[in-house]
């Protein structure tokens, strides 16, 4: 027996703007949902390791939501499996993706910049193309929503978690291209999700070990978040993402004796995610959770607790699950205590349902367009080649030739990202060896650091890193013993340090003589920045952020 769903009409309202028909298609899904089916509506499933693995019926048995895939290098087989994973649905899934580019670009598509480095080029169109060709990538295989953009600012230079996901620390700039982003990816298809509501950048610390504090005032909070969120409203973006960040500002201000709970991450708060953003932002479309195994939650209540606790505080989906059996008996558990309404619950499946007929994936798929790989190509090595930005070179080291620095010493940890295991080499050494230099890696066992070359290249690759806590330059791991920690060597040789990633080294290296940041690890990035420093095309990026971290010194 079907029970009684309340009116849907806001359905119609931005972000959704249905139509009678995908209106009448909700309710009707909606109201053939019982029990656990219309609870599983609200999960999204993290689908990790080979395709293989879920090549038997558990997504079809589970029949969730929503998946997130984390893809494999084969674009062929993960297509193929997500589209029997939809033809297995009794209803449309909606499936997402992390789609930040670099190191997080799909295995099996283009490899483009993550946002730090459009930021660095500040080029709108280029944005928006570099936007467009992820998501028909994306669409092609059967991704139809994204977490991204990120709106958060990088304004605590220390901060391991936003330092390249962001579009650096000026709000402005920020609103250029992360709305383009959105609408790009919203006119292929693909849906946009804003995040990290309610803000994340002013705390250095990660909100995957621990609740991270907005520590603004309101005010404060307006001319930043609340710029680029109202924003991002306005432009009709789909969905938010609800993350495991406090803003104890509003809090406070709602109830002044509001103690811990003014510390309660947005994912659980009602005041934060329905309060601020439903009610007082105006946001009608999906709020989903941010991870909901991360510390940030569960250091603040217990797992099965919190996902109730996510859907009373107003998201509509939860973003993963490591014990579906527990946090569905919480779920249960807290509408029969009267904690959890029924009405949330009804609330939250109409805006699942929702942006599922928003996509149109109640309707026949149809075709789309595919930006070809050639094209595709040619604006992922424009983006690259005008991201490198020369921060200082005070004693005008570049260009490089192989004539003036043939021996080059090249000193680096490796790329080091947690999400793909171990460090990965570089590529940068092998590329100069073909352009005529002839490099040496450096040995922690030769004391005689330097002796005989002619360059010290020091290469830093640490994009934004989850779980990582702190990025810094780490002298006593780059050189292997604490008595080459000390040593420096611009003083005899010529010297610089590119970092390919975080972009805030001066603050451990203040008088490193040449600075360059180019904000990526790829093969491509690291190309690119050996043109530059070869002078074949110019040093083009300027700086989304201060490289210098307020040091006036680490301008010299």
């Amino acid at each position: 027996m079907s029970r009684p769903l309340p009116d849907a009409d806001f359905l119609k309202l931005a972000p959704f703007h249905l139509d009678d028909a995908a209106l009448t298609w909700v309710t009707n899904t909606a109201s053939s949902l019982e029990g656990d089916a219309r609870l599983m509506q609200l999960f999204v499933i993290g689908m990790h390791g080979p395709v293989d693995a879920w090549a038997g019926d558990a997504i079809g048995r589970l029949q969730p939501g929503g998946v997130m895939r984390f893809f494999s290098p084969d674009g062929e087989a993960e297509a193929a499996l997500l589209a029997r994973l939809q033809h297995d649905a009794d209803i449309p899934l909606l499936v997402s993706a992390d789609l930040e580019g670099s190191r997080m670009s799909l295995a099996f598509g283009t490899t483009v910049p993550n946002p730090l480095a459009l930021a660095a080029v500040d080029d709108v169109e280029l944005t928006g193309r570099i936007s467009t060709l992820m998501a028909e990538e994306a669409r092609a295989i059967g991704v139809n929503w994204s977490y991204t953009p990120v709106l958060d600012i990088n304004a605590a230079f220390r901060s391991a978690i936003v330092a390249t996901r962001g579009y650096g620390s000026d709000v402005a700039r920020i609103a250029r291209h992360a709305l383009a982003q959105a609408r790009n990816f919203q006119q292929a298809g693909i849906a946009a999700c804003v995040k990290h509501w309610p803000g994340e950048g002013f705390d250095d610390r990660d909100q995957h070990l621990l609740t991270t504090i907005n520590p603004l005032t309101m005010d404060e909070w307006e001319a930043n978040f609340g710029r680029l969120y109202r924003a991002a409203i306005a432009d009709d973006v789909l969905s938010v993402m609800s993350a495991h960040i406090a803003l104890p500002s509003f809090v406070l201000g709602e109830n002044p004796d509001a103690g811990l709970d003014a510390y309660r991450p947005a994912s659980l708060s009602h005041d934060l995610t329905t309060k601020l953003l439903r009610e007082r932002l105006g946001f009608n479309g999906l709020i989903v959770s941010d991870a909901s195994e991360m510390a940030g939650a569960i250091s603040f209540m217990p797992e099965g607790q919190a996902k109730a606790e996510m859907l009373r505080a107003g998201c509509d989906m939860i973003l993963f699950s490591n014990d579906l059996d527990r946090d569905l008996a919480a779920i249960k558990a807290a509408l029969a205590d009267g904690s959890l309404t029924q009405a949330r619950i009804d609330e939250a499946l109409l805006r699942v349902l929702g942006l599922k007929a928003a996509l149109g994936l109640h309707k026949p798929s149809k075709q789309r367009s595919v930006t070809s790989r050639s094209a595709a190509q040619a604006a992922a090595t424009e983006a690259f080649q005008r991201a490198p930005t020369l921060v200082k070179d005070v004693q005008n080291l570049f260009p490089l030739s192989p004539e003036r620095h043939r021996r080059v010493l090249f000193v680096s940890s490796g790329i080091i990202s947690p999400i793909h295991g171990r460090p990965l080499d570089f590529a940068l050494p092998q590329m100069m060896r073909e352009r005529g230099f002839e490099v040496d890696l450096h040995n922690p066992a030769n004391r005689d650091f330097a002796g005989g070359h002619d360059l010290v290249l020091y290469a830093l690759g640490e994009e934004t890193l989850l779980t990582r806590g702190r990025i810094f330059l780490d002298w006593l791991g780059l050189m292997g013993d604490f008595r080459m920690a000390m040593r420096r060597t611009w003083h005899d040789v010529p010297t610089a340090l590119i970092s390919f990633g975080y972009p805030y080294y001066l603050y451990d290296a203040p008088r490193m003589p040449a600075y360059v940041n180019a904000y990526a690890t790829s093969d491509e990035m690291q190309a690119a920045v050996l043109d530059c420093m070869m002078g074949i095309r110019p040093f083009a990026g300027t700086s989304p952020v201060d490289p210098f971290c307020g040091l006036p010194d680490a301008q010299y």
